[in-house]
């Protein structure tokens, strides 16, 4: 069964625009496509958020596909510029429901 994972990023507020500026300049998720449903930014509720969902095939899938991200040069640096803007990240890994559509 595909497992996923919803990381959310909260920003310091003023953030936004230069974290997605460094989202640009550092596109290192284009690699690890295969894996990424997509990203988002918060809207009303919580604001100052980024939120993205990947699917793997199983926790050993996730467990590869963060190794071969960390170990990325491009990511490297992504993280250098894009962590002083993040006051806080949460990570869930979500099991599909056995009913009902899943991306």
């Amino acid at each position: 069964m595909p497992l996923y994972e919803l990381r959310t990023y909260t920003l310091y507020v003023g953030k936004m625009a230069e974290a997605v500026a460094v989202y640009q300049e550092y596109p290192w998720y284009d690699k690890y496509s295969d894996k990424l449903i997509g990203y988002f930014q918060s809207d009303i509720g919580t604001l100052n958020q980024l939120v993205h969902l990947w699917k793997y095939d199983d926790d050993a899938d996730r467990r590869r596909h963060w190794a071969a991200v960390f170990a990325d040069p491009v990511f490297t640096e992504f993280g250098k510029r894009i962590r002083p803007l993040i006051m806080t990240q949460e990570n869930r890994l979500l099991q599909a429901a056995p009913w009902g559509p899943h991306p």
